[in-house]
């Protein structure tokens, strides 16, 4: 399956048991994407939310 990297627009074959809702950091710039969709071997990605950890405050 091919996913190009919204960030830096870098296209990259991706493991076939990929899932939507996956994180997993863009091979070139290193990024972590999440997988928005799967459709026809084409994988949709954007760039994952960053949540800030609040150490248990």
């Amino acid at each position: 399956m091919k996913c190009e990297c919204p960030a830096c627009y870098f296209e990259f074959e991706m493991d076939e048991d990929t899932i939507v809702g996956e994180v997993i950091p863009c091979p070139d710039c290193g990024v972590d994407l999440e997988v928005k969709e799967i459709e026809n071997g084409e994988v949709t990605a954007e760039v994952a939310e960053m949540t800030d950890e609040d150490w248990g405050e």
